[in-house]
């Protein structure tokens, strides 16, 4: 009843303005990007479960430049991320993951993050790529989108959780040189 007094109460144009700001937010979903709540993902299937980035990767600009161009469709033009999930990270199609969307996007491990690039995501358009990748290319890949927005994170193993890329536990561990010979007695 309160309701209808408002509604008496404003002129058409206000009551147009407000609907369509409602209409507007359920259309992109609020601050989730559209993609409704955020959620945990599953876990990653037990062939999954145990793979993980290459520590050494988490830093290295070289893997990550290769990250891109496979994103891009310049590596392989057959897989071509950037055309669904926009060069940019930002959904150019219905339904692709907004890796820009933090708060989702460190839900996922590396783990599941490489399971859902290499096997696909069930009901979804997001079709598996293992038939088109390798798996170090499906890491360059997890290494690439993490940026979108996790940038100079990487995955703890022992931690389970996404932490600066520079921490003792996602960093390489430094080999010390192998001692030089001693000199040859003549």
């Amino acid at each position: 009843m309160e309701s209808m007094k408002v509604m008496r109460l404003m002129n058409v144009p206000q009551l147009a303005i407000v609907l369509g700001m409602g209409l507007f937010l359920a259309a992109c979903g609020g601050e989730g990007g559209g993609e409704g709540p955020i959620v945990a993902p599953p876990q990653a299937p037990p062939e999954w479960a145990d793979k993980h980035m290459p520590a050494a990767w988490w830093a290295d600009p070289v893997k990550l430049e290769e990250g891109r161009k496979l994103y891009v469709g310049e590596t392989n033009p057959d897989v071509n991320c950037g055309s669904c999930h926009g060069k940019d990270g930002k959904p150019t199609k219905a339904g692709a993951r907004d890796f820009r969307v933090g708060d989702r996007m460190k839900l996922y491990s590396d783990s599941v993050w490489a399971w859902r690039i290499a096997d696909g995501v069930p009901n979804t358009k997001m079709k598996g790529w293992k038939s088109k990748l390798s798996d170090d290319d499906v890491w360059k890949l997890v290494l690439f989108t993490r940026n979108f927005a996790l940038a100079g994170k990487g995955w703890d193993v022992e931690k389970k959780t996404w932490v600066d890329a520079a921490s003792s536990s996602t960093a390489p561990t430094a080999t010390p040189a192998p001692a030089a010979p001693a000199p040859a007695d003549k």
